[in-house]
């Protein structure tokens, strides 16, 4: 810490204490939203840290929750997500090293139907806009240079101001629409999921090669659940059972079938735990 200038004497410099210490630990708010708006949350969690555990959870928060679709190349199989993983990781970075710890506000991930956004309290250099960054005109301008520094040698962070850069060409390269917001309290990166048509699309293409699979057509209901079920893993016995208009009885039925033709299981506990679509025999 001494060679990394996160010392004063024997103590400890605030950024020493953020990057690797939980005495007084950063918190970051995650959600995911029903809809386009903050209205109905199906989800929300607070993590707690020093910046590199924050990091890890907020990557696995965002990967746990964002659709998958699965690709055979020639030798194995590939899960892609919908918005590039690179480029969330980017954003994570440089959300906590931008971020303003004078303030009190947190860092947030808000998920929502239609888009992903990553927020750190903070302002934005005076004078310049995200594009001038991403164009690659001006160099960095780190808040903490100290943080920076670290992420930089431990390789979270690319120091010339590449990061957003970084960001914008991976989305590209993956035909995922991403914005960059300059607030009055902070900073907002915008990663936006794949429309509606192109998501059905790719359901229901995976929903019919589940029959081809069987040799026979899903039933109504089946065909239904597993459509559910992609969109979002974690929901509930319930809301199926709300969403389709069936009981829930009728629910747990059709779960046995799908489980039964292997097309179907559940992945830890009954509260916490999650469903798997199994795409493809062993």
């Amino acid at each position: 810490m001494t060679q990394a200038g996160l010392l004063n004497g024997p103590k400890l410099l605030n950024a020493a204490e953020v990057l690797f210490c939980n005495r007084n630990p950063l918190k970051v708010q995650a959600a995911v939203f029903a809809g386009k708006d903050k209205l109905t949350f199906l989800d929300i969690n607070k993590s707690e840290g020093n910046i590199f555990e924050l990091l890890d959870k907020s990557e696995k928060y965002i990967n746990q929750r964002i659709n998958w679709r699965v690709q055979f190349g020639r030798l194995e199989r590939e899960e892609v997500p919908e918005v590039p993983t690179k480029a969330v990781r980017e954003a994570l970075v440089n959300s906590v090293c931008h971020r303003d710890y004078t303030n009190a506000k947190e860092n947030e991930i808000a998920i929502f139907k239609d888009r992903i956004e990553i927020y750190n309290p903070g302002d934005f250099p005076q004078g310049y806009t995200p594009q001038d960054f991403i164009k690659g005109k001006e160099r960095s301008m780190p808040r903490n240079p100290l943080i920076a520094e670290t992420l930089y040698k431990s390789r979270e962070i690319e120091k010339w101001g590449s990061g957003l850069k970084r960001i914008y060409d991976e989305c590209k390269a993956s035909k995922v629409r991403v914005d960059f917001e300059v607030l009055k309290s902070g900073f907002l990166v915008i990663f936006y999921r794949p429309g509606e048509k192109v998501t059905k699309g790719l359901v229901e293409g995976l929903v019919e090669r589940l029959g081809e699979r069987l040799g026979e057509k899903l039933g109504v209901n089946e065909s239904k659940i597993i459509t559910l079920l992609i969109g979002d893993k974690f929901i509930t016995i319930t809301d199926i059972a709300k969403r389709l208009r069936i009981s829930t009885t009728a629910v747990e039925k059709n779960l046995a079938k799908l489980k039964e033709k292997d097309l179907l299981r559940r992945i830890g506990p009954d509260k916490g735990g999650h469903w798997e679509v199994i795409e493809k025999s062993k």
